[in-house]
Formats: C-alpha cells, structure tokens, sequence
C-alpha cells in the first residue's frame, strides 16, 4: 500500500497490489456500486459530498474507504475537500474490460427495478 508523506494523504494500494477479489467485494455492495457509477457518470473527480447517499455519513465515509483500499477509486485532499476519482486506467489495464461491464449490467439492472418498481 503506497502512502505518501502529507499527513493527510490516504493510503492506496498499488497498481500490483491491485487484487480481483478485493474489487468484486467492493463492487458487489448496492451503496458502492451507486458509488462508482456516479462517479463512471460524471467522468471527473468529485468531492464526496456530491455524491449523494441512502446512508448516514459514517456509514458511506466506511464505502469509499472500501472501494479505496480495494483500488476501485482514488482519493484525494484538495484544500478541506476529498476528492474522488474512479481508477479506470488501472483497473482496465489489470481487468481489461471489467469495469465497462459492470456499468453495463448495472445499468440494465437500474432499469429493470425501475420497470418493476
């Protein structure tokens, strides 16, 4: 896990460090995939706070820690904001494709529940 030396800067695993199992747990949980597709969405970094959620603050600050040490995002301090970036470059060179489709199928997904609902 590679950690810098500003206090406030977060740990996040290495590229290498980067394991499949670690990232199917995080993407299997409702709340993170929201997470991630939010942030797939936007296609920009975004600060925490913009990224609204079904849960309370230290339930979704436990999320993103999760998909952060998983390699799923990317965390950041710019001033007093977190910033939050998805880690595509890594993850497709690791897992060509995985993230691609499960956006895709958690969007078919979103759509059937919202067909059913």
């Amino acid at each position: 896990m590679t950690t810098a030396t500003n206090p406030r800067a977060l740990p996040h695993p290495a590229r290498e460090e980067i394991r499949l199992e670690a990232v199917l747990h995080a993407l299997a949980d409702p709340v993170r995939l929201l997470i991630v597709r939010t942030l797939a969405a936007a296609d920009v970094e975004l600060n925490c706070s913009a990224i609204e959620l079904p849960v309370t603050k230290s339930t979704s600050t436990h999320h993103f820690r999760v998909l952060r040490e998983s390699g799923v995002i990317r965390q950041t301090y710019q001033g007093t904001a977190k910033m939050t970036a998805l880690r595509h470059d890594d993850l497709d060179a690791l897992f060509p494709g995985l993230l691609p489709t499960v956006l895709t199928a958690a969007g078919h997904q979103s759509a059937r529940d919202t067909v059913r609902g």
